[in-house]
C-alpha cells in the first residue's frame, strides 16, 4: 500500500523521526495541524477541479477511440447504402413521371373561364364584317 508514493517502511521511518524530533506532546499538535491542512485541501474547489481534470485525462483516450469508432461506423453505413442496389419500391415508374408541356408564346387559357374562344379569335387576324366591294 502506498500513500502519495510513500510505502509502509518509509512511513514508519518518518513517524519515528517525527517522534524523536517533536516528542509525544508536540506530535499530537502537529498531527492535528496536518489533518486540518489536508482536510482544507481535500474539501476545496481547486481539489475537486483537479480530481475532475485527472479523471477526464484518464478517460480521454477511451472517449476519443469511441468517437472515432462511431464516425467510422457511420461512414461505413453510408458507403454500404451508396453501394447497395436501389430499392424498386422507392423508385417511381417512368410512366408516372410528369410529362413536360410544350412551350407556347401565348399563355394557356384557364379552364372554366370561358375565354378560350376569345383568345383564339384574338390570335386570328380576321377582318370584321365589312361590306364586300364590287369593283
Amino acid at each position: 500500500m502506498e500513500i502519495l508514493g510513500i510505502g509502509m517502511p518509509e512511513l514508519v521511518f518518518i513517524i519515528i523521526i517525527a517522534l524523536l524530533i517533536l516528542g509525544p506532546k508536540d506530535m499530537q499538535k502537529a498531527g492535528k495541524t496536518i489533518g486540518k491542512f489536508l482536510r482544507n485541501i481535500v474539501t476545496s474547489d481547486g481539489w475537486k477541479i483537479f480530481q475532475q481534470t485527472s479523471r477526464d485525462l484518464r478517460n480521454l483516450p477511451t472517449r476519443l477511440m469511441r468517437e472515432a469508432n462511431d464516425d467510422l461506423n457511420r461512414v461505413g453505413d453510408e458507403i454500404k447504402k451508396a453501394a447497395s442496389p436501389p430499392d424498386p419500391n422507392r423508385i417511381s415508374p417512368a410512366n408516372k413521371r410528369p410529362q413536360p408541356k410544350p412551350f407556347s408564346a401565348m399563355p394557356a387559357p384557364e379552364p372554366g373561364t370561358g375565354n378560350e374562344n376569345a383568345q383564339k379569335s384574338q390570335g386570328d387576324p380576321a377582318p370584321e364584317s365589312e361590306p364586300p366591294t364590287n369593283a
